[in-house]
C-alpha cells in the first residue's frame, strides 16, 4: 500500500525562485530514492515554513527516507522536524482525482 509522508520544518528561507535554484540538486537527488513516486515541494515565506509531501510505494521506503532526510536537515541545524505518515485510500483518491495508481 502507497504511504504518504508529510514532513514540514521551520525555515528561514530561501523561498520561491531562489529556493528553486539552491534545492534543484537536491530535487534531482531526491527523485532517485528508493520507493519515491513523487514529491510536492512547500514553502510558505510568510509563515517560515518549508518540506513536502512525498508518496512512496511502501512504508518502510517512506519510514528509511524520513530517517536519512531528518538527520540530514539536523546536520543543517534545523530542529522542530515534524514528519507524519499516512495510509493512502486508492480508491476514494481516485474519486477525487489524486495522483496515485
Amino acid at each position: 500500500m502507497a504511504t504518504l509522508l508529510q514532513i514540514d520544518f521551520p525555515s528561514e528561507g530561501p523561498f520561491g525562485a531562489e529556493m528553486s535554484a539552491a534545492y534543484a540538486d537536491l530535487a534531482r537527488s531526491i527523485s532517485n530514492e528508493p520507493g519515491l513516486l513523487w514529491k510536492i515541494w512547500t514553502e510558505n515565506a510568510s509563515d517560515r515554513t518549508a518540506g513536502g509531501i512525498y508518496l512512496f510505494a511502501d512504508e518502510a521506503s517512506a519510514r528509511s527516507y524520513c530517517d536519512m532526510h531528518t538527520a540530514r536537515l539536523q546536520s543543517f541545524g534545523v530542529s522542530g522536524i515534524r514528519a507524519l505518515f499516512f495510509d493512502v485510500n486508492p480508491e476514494l483518491t481516485a474519486i477525487t482525482r489524486g495522483p496515485v495508481s
